[in-house]
């Protein structure tokens, strides 16, 4: 049975480069559209992660395949209608809702929705954040760091354990934050 690789060399190299950029540009299609509408948002997830990382390490920056985007629960119809515009459908799996740029689109490459001010499961330390205050990086509404590092800790999962060991590295965040949760 072969297991190699079927794609090798500059092809595959070529479609690696393709994708980081394909969510970039996803990225920043959505900043423009939410900042046109006046929402208030704030990017999260792997995108927020690469935007404090690279301030400190340009060679730190994992890439994602996701935009993760933090609204207030009254605003996901606004929202909805904004995106739409955008050329974005919206979609709803299992109770989570997310923007897609097409119908055959993979939920891995969407556009997905958190809910600020609320519980993401019944058993979580906290509820997500608010929305604002924000910060901007490379051109990007975020949370500020010490709230993005309680949202990755509330929710704790495989990916938020790999983005805290990645602030961790470049320095952003160290033993002294400890005290900053208890």
């Amino acid at each position: 049975m072969d297991t190699g690789l079927k794609i090798v060399g500059d092809v595959l190299w070529k479609r690696i480069g393709d994708s980081m950029d394909r969510v970039e540009v996803r990225l920043m299609k959505v900043v423009r559209a939410l900042e046109s509408s006046g929402v208030p948002y704030a990017v999260v997830g792997g995108n927020a992660v690469r935007i404090w990382v690279a301030q400190v390490d340009r060679g730190a920056v994992r890439a994602t395949n996701d935009v993760d985007i933090l609204i207030r629960p009254q605003d996901l119809d606004v929202v909805k209608d904004v995106m739409f515009k955008h050329g974005f459908l919206h979609r709803q799996t299992t109770g989570l809702d997310m923007f897609v740029e097409n119908e055959h689109e993979s939920a891995r490459h969407a556009v997905h929705v958190v809910l600020g001010n609320q519980m993401v499961r019944p058993d979580d330390y906290e509820c997500n954040p608010d929305v604002e205050p924000s910060e901007y990086g490379d051109g990007v509404r975020t949370l500020p760091l010490e709230r993005l590092v309680r949202m990755k800790l509330n929710s704790f999962g495989l990916k938020d354990k790999v983005h805290l060991l990645e602030m961790i590295q470049v320095g952003l965040i160290d033993g002294t934050w400890l005290a900053r949760f208890r």
